[in-house]
């Protein structure tokens, strides 16, 4: 059996969406119970020349349900400024998931060959659905998803990595 496109992008969305869900929960169980105020987290880089929390969490949901509307529309660009609280960026992350699931296999697996474009400012990059998911949108899914789980864990949160991987698609057979 081989992999489909659908396999490699909305399945591992869902799965790694799932997943944030979940941490983005104990995140916010966490700070609650030691009284950390959500927006210090909200607002937290990990260096100052990177964006913030909140941008993280923003990207995530953007280079998943964002990244196949952008293939399906034929054009994708950077994500919005983000000024999101909290509460919003669980929903966010809620929103993301449910829309990935509504891309049918066969949808995503017709954006084979498709035509599509990442449009920054003036710069313009020319890809085809499938290589545009596979080598710009699902490692920028991972990065983000990466560094949001890595600035809960580092305000103190109790997960680990089988808090970041989600349920697996494992065999059972």
């Amino acid at each position: 059996m081989s992999t489909s496109l659908h396999d490699a992008t909305a399945k591992t969305f869902t799965q790694i969406l799932t997943s944030i869900q979940g941490v983005l929960a104990t995140g916010r169980e966490h700070c609650e119970a030691n009284n950390i105020d959500l927006d210090e987290l909200v607002n937290f880089q990990l260096i100052s020349d990177m964006l913030p929390f909140r941008f993280q969490v923003v990207s995530v949901a953007h280079h998943s349900l964002g990244a196949l509307q952008g293939v399906e529309a034929g054009l994708f660009g950077p994500p919005r400024p983000a000024d999101e609280d909290y509460a919003a960026l669980e929903n966010l992350v809620a929103q993301a998931l449910e829309g990935v699931r509504t891309f049918s296999e066969d949808k995503v697996n017709g954006f084979e060959g498709k035509d599509m474009v990442f449009k920054m400012g003036q710069m313009e990059m020319p890809f085809k659905g499938e290589d545009f998911l596979l080598t710009f949108s699902l490692p920028n899914f991972y990065f983000h998803a990466t560094t949001t789980y890595d600035m809960i864990r580092m305000k103190g949160a109790s997960i680990g990595k089988r808090n970041f991987l989600g349920q697996m698609r494992i065999n059972m057979g």
